[in-house]
């Protein structure tokens, strides 16, 4: 490639990224005026792999049909495994059930039990992130892969450095995250010192559902519901 045949390649590049704003200012318009109207939420993370005969995928739907009981809403990221239990357990239970889709070249579609008025989509994992974190009141995060990891990892991150108000994060499922936060304890806390005990707090390893609902309703008896920005 030549010196200008490389600068007119920048150059489109730096075009494309400056139209790219509008679109991102449209995801985030479309998710702000949907999402503002849903009422107080919780969202529930976790494997898109998870089969419907799994433990978890059963679990993740009894605590959403709990939650909605509760006067919650249900907000997933849209797709199949947890995210299709959780849209199916608020579905159940008639309460709300949100999906916050991305579009993916695997794994991700539709399932079918998110309110038809609720499902939206998302091309940026950016913008689909900032509207988990700012519509829910609390964080019910099932065993998964990367992208759970990613999501848990980030809401901590953001309550750390108080950039959102603080909500419950919840690990369902003692045996796949306690040696993750073992490690989280021994290394980071204690051996490294770069975290800080209290960043821990409002974090909880549980098993059941009704752990889940007591933690959130604790919570909620003394912080007010509100948006998380």
């Amino acid at each position: 490639m030549g010196k200008a045949q490389l600068h007119r390649s920048w150059n489109e590049i730096k075009t494309n990224d400056s139209w790219a704003i509008f679109k991102i200012m449209g995801e985030f318009v479309n998710g702000f005026e949907k999402m503002s109207k849903i009422g107080p939420c919780v969202s529930i993370f976790g494997s898109a792999r998870t089969k419907p005969g799994d433990k978890y995928y059963q679990l993740a739907s009894n605590i959403a049909t709990k939650i909605v009981n509760h006067g919650y809403g249900v907000i997933t990221g849209g797709g199949p495994g947890i995210m299709e239990a959780g849209n199916k357990g608020a579905h159940i239970g008639g309460g709300t059930s949100v999906g916050l889709n991305i579009e993916l070249p695997f794994e991700q579609h539709d399932n079918p039990y998110i309110d038809s008025d609720k499902s939206i989509d998302h091309d940026y994992f950016f913008v689909r992130k900032v509207m988990f974190v700012k519509y829910s009141q609390g964080f019910v995060v099932m065993p998964g892969g990367f992208g759970t990891l990613d999501e848990l990892f980030e809401a901590i991150t953001l309550i750390q450095t108080e950039k959102i108000e603080k909500f419950p994060i919840i690990l369902v499922g003692s045996e796949f995250w306690t040696g993750l936060f073992d490690w989280v304890k021994s290394t980071l806390l204690r051996e490294f010192a770069t975290i800080s005990e209290k960043d821990l707090d409002l974090i909880h390893i549980v098993d059941t559902e009704d752990e889940v609902l007591e933690i959130i309703d604790d919570f909620y008896r003394e912080f007010n519901l509100s948006p998380n920005f």
